[in-house]
Formats: C-alpha cells, structure tokens, sequence
C-alpha cells in the first residue's frame, strides 16, 4: 500500500516504522526536519519536509495514488483539514485523523464523514478499565 502519514512525533513515526517494515510505501510528512531524527534504521519510506496542508506537499507525497492518508499532527484542526482533502478532493479510500477533543471528534465523524482516533477517549476508556480491574 502507498501510505501517507502527516506528522512525524511519537505516534507518527512509530507507525511510519511498522508500516515501512512491513512492505508498505511510507512517505511521511512533517514541517520539522528535525523531527524526522525520530526515525531509525528500520525505516524504509520517504521523508518530506513541509505542511500536511500544503496541497502542492501532499502531491509530492504522492497524494493523487495513495491507499491511504493518516493524519497524527499535532493540532486537530491540522489533522481535520488534511483528512477532508485526503477523502473528498484526492478520494483517498482510506483516511484517519487524530482529533484528541471528543466532540470535535463526534461531529467530523457523524456529520462529515471521516474516520477519527480519540486518544482523549481511548484514554479515559483505559483508565476506567484498570479501575474495575481493581475492585
């Protein structure tokens, strides 16, 4: 699969790695140059200076043949902005963005359409579940 991730922090490139060893073409977007040092040996894709919403990046990227966008940058709105193009100007058949507040989350995912990751309510979930572990 051709992969697009924006987004090089810990989750970004953790997944750039596992995906890149496992065959995949990874190409991994980040404005940072320096956070691209997150990367080992192991992985095997391409790195991309710049802004995930940078249309003329994500061409670059290889946006117009991609199997799939993921979008981990820091900011939801970020994150929101490149999952719309990715799905509705680009047709990506798949997209997931992160989008850390759960009513933001609620709305991309009920009323726009995307598939969103909720580390906030992944979290509290986790948290939750330890609790009753511990009765």
């Amino acid at each position: 699969m051709k992969i697009i991730i924006v987004g090089c922090g810990r989750v970004g490139s953790k997944m750039a790695i596992e995906l890149s060893e496992k065959g995949n073409d990874v190409r991994l977007i980040d404005r940072n140059p320096l956070a691209f040092d997150k990367l080992d040996d192991k992985f095997g894709g391409t790195i991309i200076v710049g802004t995930g919403t940078d249309e003329d990046v994500l061409i670059k990227a290889g946006i117009e043949e991609a199997d799939a966008v993921i979008s981990v940058a820091k900011g939801d709105n970020t994150n929101i902005m490149v999952g719309q193009v990715a799905k509705f100007l680009y047709k990506v058949p798949n997209v997931v963005v992160r989008i850390v507040d759960p009513k933001s989350k609620k709305f991309y995912e009920e009323e726009v359409g995307l598939t969103c990751y909720c580390p906030t309510e992944v979290s509290c979930c986790s948290y939750i579940g330890l609790l009753e572990v511990n009765k």
